[in-house]
């Protein structure tokens, strides 16, 4: 359609339709959520692409719960690589949808590349092959103008949750698709020391009665 082309060379062929879900706006005149926006719109594309559209989606699933927001991406991006089958390009910050690289043969992960120097970060404008091993929200809020004490707050949950979350291999139900993750999985639980204690527990040097002693106790636990 005579756009430019940032490229030597490029080989793009035609499309039926171009189809857009790009920033986050809610329509309060019609009683909806900027996430109610985001899914309808995601609706229309899932109805209406066919095998030669062209879809761009970004960061859906954002507008609601962590685990709602990644399994609907997940969701979305199986369904669009299935049936359709169109070109799309899907920017997410989701890490566990490099995932489905090693599951659907038609998809392929880019990331956009940065240089760590001196805990700080240069945005290198440039798009290489594989997944990116981290995100950089706290430092994109310190050029922000975050303040100090913020970001240092914000360093320290952010250690503390990760030292906190275990990673889990375990598949999504109906597609047996999900891998252990690079990074500490949005799907993990938080440590806790009653878990501990049943994870440590030995049931076959337990007799019947030390067990129902040690369940009561631990019952006791969670109930403080």
């Amino acid at each position: 359609m005579g756009s430019f082309v940032p490229a030597r060379a490029a080989r793009i062929g035609l499309v039926d339709r171009i189809f857009t879900r790009v920033g986050a706006s809610d329509e309060l005149s019609r009683a909806q959520s900027t996430f109610m926006v985001e899914m309808t719109e995601a609706a229309n594309i899932l109805n209406n692409a066919t095998a030669k559209s062209l879809v761009i989606l970004d960061e859906i699933g954002r507008g609601t719960s962590t685990y709602d927001g990644v399994s609907l991406a997940w969701a979305i991006t199986e369904h669009l690589h299935d049936h359709p089958g169109c070109r799309a390009l899907f920017a997410t910050h989701y890490h566990e949808l490099a995932q489905l690289a090693d599951s659907l043969p038609r998809l392929r992960n880019y990331n956009v590349l940065v240089r760590e120097w001196q805990d700080d970060i240069v945005f290198l404008h440039k798009i290489a092959p594989g997944s990116a091993d981290k995100s950089y929200g706290i430092h994109v809020a310190r050029l922000a103008g975050v303040p100090p004490e913020v970001l240092e707050r914000a360093r320290q949950v952010l250690a503390d949750l990760e030292a906190h979350h275990l990673s889990t291999s375990a598949p999504p139900q109906g597609g047996g698709r999900m891998h252990r993750p690079k990074q500490p999985s949005l799907f993990a639980q938080c440590d806790d020391p009653v878990l501990q204690a049943v994870r440590d527990f030995d049931v076959d040097r337990t007799s019947p009665e030390e067990a129902l002693a040690q369940l009561k106790r631990w019952r006791r636990d969670l109930q403080r």
